[in-house]
C-alpha cells in the first residue's frame, strides 16, 4: 500500500490529479491495461446466431464480435486489410454470409478469411488466410463474450474468474446465480463525463452511500455506515428489516433464481473485475456494468439488468428493480462528474486522501501504477 510522509496514519494518499486528465497517462492505460487484459464486450445472445455482430471500442482498437457458421464466437479487429477502412460502421447488425468493406468491396467470411475482392482471381499469390481479418482472442463466460487484444493473453482463470472467487470467498458461489441462463430485461447506456478510474473508485467504496444514495441505504441499511460490500471477503450486505426485495421502494421483487442458496438470499454482493466490469448479485436478478473508456474525461457505461427467462418472456414488470440501481447509477455518475473538472486543480495536483474504509481503493491505485510502470512488453 502506498504511503506518504506527513500524512496521519489514518489517511492514505491517492493518485495525483494528472492521472485523471493527462492524455499521455490515458494512452498508456489504453496500451498497458485495456489492450492487454480480458475485456467484456457483449451478451452472448447478442451474437446468438451466425452473422450477428457487435462492434466495441477496446483501447485504441475497434473490434467486431460475431458468431461463425460453426457456432463459435469470433472476434476481429474492425479494419479491412486492403487500405485500412473500418469494416463495420454500425454498433450492431447482421450479415448473411460475410463482411464486405464499403470502400473497395474486399469481402471476408465469418471465419475471417478473405473470400472475395475485385480482380482477386488475377492475384493468385494473395493468401486468403494471411490477408484475412486480424483475429482477437475470445472467451465466453457467464453469458458474456470476453476478448483480449494481447498476442499472448493473460490467464482468464487467474484474471477474471479468480476475481469473483476472491470477492465471494467460494469458487462455486457465482454459479448459483446461473448468469449464463438469465436474459436481459433492461439495458441502459450512460455517457459519463469522467475518467474511468473515478467510476471504479466510486463503485468500490460506500463511504459516500449515506450522502447520496437514500434509496439504496433504505434497502441495505449497513451501507449507511460507510463500509462497502466489497470491503469484506464473502460478505453480502443484508436487506433491511421489512424490506421484501431489491426494488426502489423495498417492495416485493421478482421470481427468485432457484439455485441461489439460503445464505445468499436477502443479500447483495458486489464484484469488481478489473479493468472494466462490475457485477451486482441479488436473489432475483443480476446487474452487470461494463465500461468503455473513450477519453481521459469520457467513459461509456453499459448496464444490463438480467432476469430469469420466464420473467422476460412473460413481460413481468421489472421497473421497480431497474429503478433502484438506475438511480444509484445516476447518483454515482453525477458524483464522478463533479470530481472530474477539479482533477486539474492545483489543489489536487498531488492528489487527495483515502480514509481507512477506502483502503481497497489504495490497492487499486497501486495496481494501476504497477501496470503503467511495467515494461512495454510486460504482461504483469
Amino acid at each position: 500500500m502506498t504511503t506518504a510522509p506527513g500524512l496521519p496514519d489514518s489517511l492514505i494518499p491517492t493518485l495525483p490529479g494528472a492521472s485523471y486528465t493527462d492524455p499521455h497517462v490515458f494512452e498508456l492505460e489504453q496500451e498497458r491495461i485495456f489492450e492487454r487484459m480480458w475485456f467484456c464486450t457483449a451478451r452472448s445472445a447478442e451474437v446468438g446466431r451466425p452473422g450477428r455482430y457487435r462492434t466495441v471500442q477496446i483501447g485504441r482498437e475497434s473490434v467486431i464480435v460475431t458468431r461463425a457458421r460453426d457456432g463459435a464466437v469470433r472476434a476481429y479487429l474492425n479494419i479491412c486489410r486492403h487500405r485500412g477502412a473500418k469494416l463495420c460502421t454500425e454498433d450492431s447488425g447482421e450479415v448473411k454470409r460475410a463482411f464486405q468493406c464499403p470502400y473497395h468491396a474486399w469481402t471476408y467470411g465469418l471465419d475471417g478469411k478473405l473470400i472475395a475482392a475485385p480482380n482477386l482471381t488475377r492475384m493468385p499469390d494473395v493468401d486468403r488466410v494471411e490477408f484475412g481479418l486480424v483475429t482477437v482472442h475470445v472467451r465466453e463466460w457467464l453469458g458474456y463474450v470476453w476478448v483480449c487484444l494481447a498476442e499472448q493473453p493473460p490467464s482468464f482463470e487467474q484474471d477474471v474468474i479468480a476475481a469473483c472467487t476472491e470477492r465471494l470467498g467460494d469458487p462455486e458461489a457465482i454459479g448459483h446465480y446461473e448468469i449464463d441462463q438469465l436474459q436481459v430485461g433492461r439495458r441502459i447506456t450512460y455517457e459519463v463525463a469522467a475518467n474511468w478510474k473515478l467510476i471504479i473508485e466510486n463503485f468500490m467504496e460506500c463511504y459516500h452511500c449515506a450522502t447520496i444514495h437514500p434509496e439504496l441505504t433504505e434497502v441495505l441499511p449497513e451501507f449507511a455506515e460507510g463500509f462497502a460490500a466489497q470491503y469484506y471477503v464473502g460478505h453480502g450486505a443484508e436487506f433491511g428489516e421489512g424490506i421484501e426485495g431489491f426494488t426502489v421502494d423495498g417492495g416485493t421483487g421478482l421470481d427468485r433464481i432457484p439455485s441461489v442458496t439460503e445464505d445468499q438470499d436477502r443479500r447483495y454482493y458486489a464484484i469488481t473485475v478489473k479493468p472494466q466490469v462490475f457485477i451486482n448479485l441479488v436473489p432475483d436478478h443480476v446487474i452487470w456494468h461494463r465500461m468503455y473508456p473513450l477519453a481521459p474525461d469520457r467513459t461509456v457505461v453499459e448496464c444490463d439488468w438480467l432476469y430469469l427467462p420466464e420473467v422476460v418472456a412473460e413481460g413481468k414488470d421489472v421497473s421497480r428493480s431497474v429503478e433502484l440501481f438506475h438511480r444509484v447509477n445516476e447518483q454515482d455518475f453525477a458524483a464522478c462528474e463533479r470530481c472530474q473538472p477539479t482533477m486539474s486543480s492545483r489543489a489536487y495536483r498531488r492528489g487527495g486522501v483515502l480514509v481507512p474504509s477506502e483502503h481497497h481503493i489504495g490497492a487499486f491505485h497501486d495496481w494501476v501504477s504497477a501496470r503503467l510502470t511495467a515494461g512495454r512488453d510486460s504482461h504483469a
